[in-house]
């Protein structure tokens, strides 16, 4: 019986491991055919946890979006924004890197001067930044309808390893950066996919030397 609940374990842990999202108990039981419930599986995640604390390791398996999870434990923030970023970069669609762009050059800006600039709707783009962390709401203009503006976080300085705003590329640099992106990876059905791309009306006032 002990050798069984070990493998169990095992299992577990390696399903955790394996998934990029939160495992929740219905896809545990299914892969493993076990006859889990949820205080049985709860019980089995301590257990691997009391190990991995014994033995000083750097992650915890947690409970989050009901399911589970490994998360590495406090003090690693700053080397997994390191690791994770040139991924995280990669997944962001051409269109969101060109409302990413026209924001960071002219922040605070409202949606509708992102929309003129771009001649584009930038509703799906916010929201993911928004969702990612990437930008935020900073104010509202002075202007009829008082209509809420935006600006970069500090997450969007770390994810292109800024120090502050006064490092951002110039815009160029910042075609050549989305050109070579493209050319390294092959092309993927990222959302938004599709638009026309608007890098040169990123920033109204930019002139290139």
């Amino acid at each position: 019986m002990q050798k069984q609940d070990q493998y169990l374990r095992q299992q577990i842990e390696a399903i955790i491991f394996a998934s990029e999202e939160a495992v929740p108990l219905q896809t545990i039981r299914l892969v493993t055919g076990a006859e889990l419930d949820s205080a049985l599986l709860h019980e089995m995640v301590e257990q691997l946890n009391l190990e991995y604390e014994r033995t000083e390791r750097s992650f915890r398996i947690h409970r989050i979006a009901g399911g589970y999870r490994f998360l590495t434990i406090p003090g690693h923030e700053e080397l997994m924004k390191k690791l994770l970023a040139p991924k995280i970069r990669r997944r962001l669609s051409r269109s969101i890197l060109e409302v990413l762009s026209v924001i960071a050059y002219n922040q605070p800006v409202t949606r509708g001067e992102i929309q003129q600039i771009r001649g584009a709707s930038p509703d799906y783009a916010l929201d993911r930044l928004l969702e990612r962390g990437f930008i935020e709401v900073s104010g509202r203009a002075d202007s009829p309808g008082k209509p809420l503006q935006y600006s970069t976080t500090k997450d969007f300085l770390d994810l292109f390893h800024l120090s502050s705003l006064k490092d951002l590329p110039k815009l160029r640099e910042i075609k050549e950066i989305m050109q070579e992106q493209e050319e390294k990876t092959a092309p993927l059905p990222f959302e938004g996919a599709g638009e026309k791309p608007l890098y040169d009306n990123a920033r109204q006032e930019f002139k290139e030397p």
